[in-house]
């Protein structure tokens, strides 16, 4: 009876995570569908997963992009400000949590109080104010405006620290000890015994910070006028024509592939990412 009850506990587990697996990847196996159907197709036949004819031809129609401009320039702005960004959030969102944690200075907890408090600050509030400033900067249409603010703990940071401090608290500071005895001052101290340590830190916020920038829309939107610059994410919208008729079946395809870049670091490198959000650091 026993036996029979845990056999039928591990079915109904395993039925309901395979329910909830197809309901979540559905979009996406319809995305992938609506992909190789003629654009006339992809809202009549919207129900009908496996197209009657699949047309191979929207890649190569939509990869071709606008103009002379191609998609291949659409994922090479992406992945410049994504892998610029991402190096700045790493790097400052690293140093501020070890300042935070384990140096001591004036109104250190003011300064963390408005870490946190930084989280509940709609990111809508900025958007004027920074878009002023980086106009006097005269950095609209440059990437400046969404590679610059992450070497400063920019937007969106506060949680990367928090993440980071977490890890940092989590090692014996027995260890700064000793390499204070042994002559490190606070950047070696840094650079050569914790930074090694919380490197599946590092690697989460790499990741977070990959998937955030990739997907931006809006910044890119408000500084960004010349198509040449675009990212991926602001392309896509240039199948949308309201005056016409949108080319759905091409921008699905495109962004279909935009979702392949993103799906490998997600497989890459989702060890990390348990390990980045489950763990505290070092345990004694």
């Amino acid at each position: 009876m026993k036996d029979f009850k845990k056999i039928f506990g591990s079915i109904v587990y395993h039925s309901g995570n395979i329910l909830l697996a197809i309901i979540m990847l559905y979009p996406i196996i319809w995305l992938l569908s609506s992909s190789f159907k003629a654009n006339g197709e992809v809202f009549i036949n919207a129900h009908q997963l496996i197209p009657d004819t699949f047309h191979f031809e929207n890649y190569r129609n939509g990869w071709a992009g606008f103009g002379n401009t191609t998609f291949a320039t659409f994922f090479k702005n992406s992945i410049v400000i994504t892998a610029i960004s991402t190096l700045g959030y790493i790097f400052s969102c690293s140093v501020v949590a070890f300042a935070l944690v384990r140096t001591e200075f004036k109104f250190k907890k003011f300064w963390f109080a408005t870490v946190m408090l930084s989280m509940m600050l709609p990111k809508q509030v900025l958007l004027v104010p920074q878009y002023i400033l980086f106009h006097k900067f005269n950095w609209i249409n440059t990437f400046s405006p969404l590679v610059v603010p992450p070497f400063f703990a920019g937007p969106s940071s506060a949680f990367f620290i928090f993440l980071i401090m977490q890890f940092i608290r989590g090692i014996p500071k027995e260890l700064d000890e000793a390499a204070t005895i042994d002559g490190c001052g606070t950047f070696k101290l840094f650079i050569y015994i914790i930074a090694p340590l919380i490197k599946p830190a590092l690697v989460t916020v790499g990741i977070f910070a990959v998937y955030w920038q990739w997907q931006d829309f809006v910044g890119p939107l408000l500084y960004l006028n010349k198509p040449e610059l675009y990212p991926v994410s602001l392309a896509l919208k240039l199948f949308s024509d309201p005056s016409t008729v949108t080319n759905w079946s091409n921008m699905f395809a495109m962004s279909a592939l935009s979702l392949v870049p993103v799906i490998l670091i997600f497989f890459v490198f989702q060890k990390y990412i348990v390990e980045g959000i489950s763990s505290q650091g070092l345990k004694g």
